[in-house]
């Protein structure tokens, strides 16, 4: 009997990891030991401008861009993130310049990153699952700064403007969302 008894706990651990859901201070503090993949739809943004940049994305004034709540916003996201203390490894951004902005005012730098650059489709959707599903070196958190489209195909989340999705890489495994978080809710968390 003690076999069967195994096989279910072993068999039960996949659900009850699937239904994992972090908040408050237990989120605060699981950020604070590394190990996430955190990524943000680009803060708020000036939807009478429209991208009509084409491929090349260098000429930000031919994109939809931050306005100044969105420039605000990013920078609290980032005073959050000091007061609250999460370390931060890498800061991939899509190269659209709302995205760049984004990560630049919240962290202070970020490489850009084709494999989440803007746009839906099978082959993006899959970029991006992969990063979510790659484990961040010890102690820090991945960070990605993105758009709704791909994190809807990749992962059937939809974010606001600021918004973060927080996911457990899973390596080969995959990946599990354990946490969303607005833009303004980062400085409501509790500092530990």
């Amino acid at each position: 009997m003690p076999g069967r008894w195994l096989l279910w706990l072993l068999a039960a651990l996949p659900l009850a990891f699937a239904q994992e859901g972090l908040e408050g201070a237990a989120l605060v503090q699981a950020l604070q030991k590394g190990g996430y993949v955190i990524y943000f739809r680009h803060a708020a943004t000036d939807f009478s401008q429209a991208d009509t940049d084409g491929p090349a994305l260098q000429d930000c004034s031919k994109q939809r861009n931050l306005n100044e709540a969105g420039r605000a916003q990013a920078r609290a996201i980032g005073e959050a993130f000091r007061a609250l203390k999460i370390p931060v490894g890498s800061v991939l951004a899509s190269p659209y310049c709302r995205t760049r902005e984004t990560a630049q005012l919240a962290f202070g730098r970020f490489e850009v990153s084709e494999e989440i650059r803007g746009g839906s489709g099978p082959a993006r959707a899959e970029a991006l699952r992969k990063l979510l599903a790659v484990v961040p070196p010890a102690g820090t958190n991945t960070v990605l700064v993105a758009h709704q489209f791909n994190l809807r195909d990749a992962a059937e989340v939809n974010l606001a403007e600021g918004e973060a999705a927080i996911f457990r890489p899973l390596g080969p495994g995959g990946f599990r969302l354990v946490a969303r978080v607005l833009a303004e809710d980062w400085a409501k968390l509790p500092v530990r």
